[in-house]
């Protein structure tokens, strides 16, 4: 008697291992921001430098070690660094050089335990199913990543911000009874075939490209800019939304840490529609276009950050909706052209020069906006910068060439 597909287990599983391992503290961490700064005295652009200076240091990561590793061994050691780097934020002196050094070690497990693994695994189980695939298994990252600004107040009015930080890094721990024992990196290991086939399917035998190969590909380079302008901009928008609150006159404390709050937990929710519906039409439709429509919308709304103020509930929602959408769309995108581009059989090898470069985008813009919102004296020309890079991303998507896809050709 066959065996029933086991793959809508993996997604299952997956959903919730990446929420936890990545939805809450990428989401949230940016929460604790004012509080450091207040605590030890530290500037905006010292404090924002933590990111992109560990991503700079731990680029050579992905590439090393990525593709080489069971995306279940990677996901239980990314957690492990994760948790250690959260309870080090909550529990350092006030010392720079080991605040950035929690910093490395938050970023590499980042790079182990997030996107990579739960996208080489999901790539690896579905064809012909893996836009709605991938987009299940990124639900769980609005979802944990909700949850945890559901938490991160109370806890941090409760315990105080030191121990909410540890609390959210203790919550990682609860991947890992899926990973051990529900998460399995192919099919084959349970004698199965991509979507529950029969036979394995052309796209299987399809040889992986070479660092060198994929270097010298148009698309590659193409879908890289892209990718990287429209990561940058959004880390922007993230890292800075509560600080650009404060600009727009909200106070510190209660106030602006429930603009805040609503925001993160909106956006995060959007990004569940954004994901959802992205996955059925990449399914259906040219990954390219949908790609470059949710690049745009990430763009377009960037403006509406701006327009938020105390009272103008309005444009609070507006923002974090639309930009919500755009981005959950966004991430799981990435992965999905790049598998359609150059075969799942590449992805790891992709992705794996992909996510850190995208990463260094995601952490020292941020920064950079720092410096600009310093220099000119407010956001305005901070996020026009922001605006201008989203777009440039868009337009790189748009040049993307027309591909069929490996799975459409199975």
């Amino acid at each position: 008697m066959k065996k029933s597909f086991y793959g809508w287990w993996i997604v299952a599983a997956a959903c919730f291992t990446f929420g936890l391992s990545t939805g809450i503290p990428y989401y949230n961490i940016g929460f604790f921001y004012d509080y450091i700064a207040r605590d030890f005295g530290w500037t905006r652009e010292q404090i924002t430098l933590g990111f992109p200076l560990a991503a700079a240091l731990t680029i050579w990561i992905g590439p090393l070690v990525i593709h080489r590793f069971s995306p279940r061994k990677l996901i239980l050691i990314g957690t492990a660094l994760t948790c250690i780097a959260l309870m080090g934020f909550g529990n350092m002196p006030g010392v720079l050089w080991m605040y950035y050094g929690f910093w490395v070690l938050y970023t590499i497990g980042y790079f182990l335990s997030g996107p990579p693994p739960h996208q080489i695994m999901v790539s690896q189980w579905f064809r012909r199913n893996r836009g709605k695939a991938m987009a299940i298994v990124y639900v769980g990252v609005g979802l944990m990543g909700s949850l945890g600004s559901y938490l991160v107040k109370p806890l941090t009015e409760k315990f105080g911000y030191h121990t909410a930080l540890m609390i959210l890094g203790g919550m990682l721990f609860l991947s890992w009874p899926l990973v051990l024992f529900v998460l399995k990196d192919r099919p084959s290991d349970i004698g199965q075939n991509p979507d529950g086939d029969d036979q394995p399917g052309a796209e299987a035998a399809v040889v992986s490209k070479t660092f060198k190969e994929l270097a010298a590909s148009k698309a590659f380079w193409l879908l890289l800019i892209g990718s990287l302008c429209s990561i940058g901009s959004i880390g922007a928008v993230n890292f800075h939304m509560k600080f650009v609150f404060l600009d727009e006159g909200f106070t510190k404390g209660g106030e602006v840490d429930g603009a805040w709050r609503t925001a993160s937990i909106l956006i995060l929710w959007s990004s569940i529609a954004g994901r959802l519906s992205i996955g059925y039409f990449s399914d259906r439709f040219s990954k390219k276009w949908v790609m470059f429509a949710t690049y745009f919308i990430v763009a377009a709304t960037i403006p509406l950050l701006l327009q938020v103020k105390p009272g103008a509930d309005f444009f609070l929602y507006a923002f974090a909706i639309l930009f919500g959408f755009g981005m959950g769309a966004d991430y799981m995108m990435i992965p999905l052209m790049a598998a359609d581009q150059f075969g799942v059989n590449s992805l790891a090898r992709a992705m794996a020069v992909i996510l850190p470069v995208n990463t260094i985008g995601q952490t020292w813009f941020p920064f950079f906006v720092s410096v600009l919102r310093r220099e000119l004296g407010s956001y305005s020309g901070a996020m026009g910068v922001v605006l201008g890079v989203a777009f440039v991303g868009a337009l790189a998507i748009a040049l993307l060439p027309r591909h069929k896809s490996f799975s459409q050709a199975n």
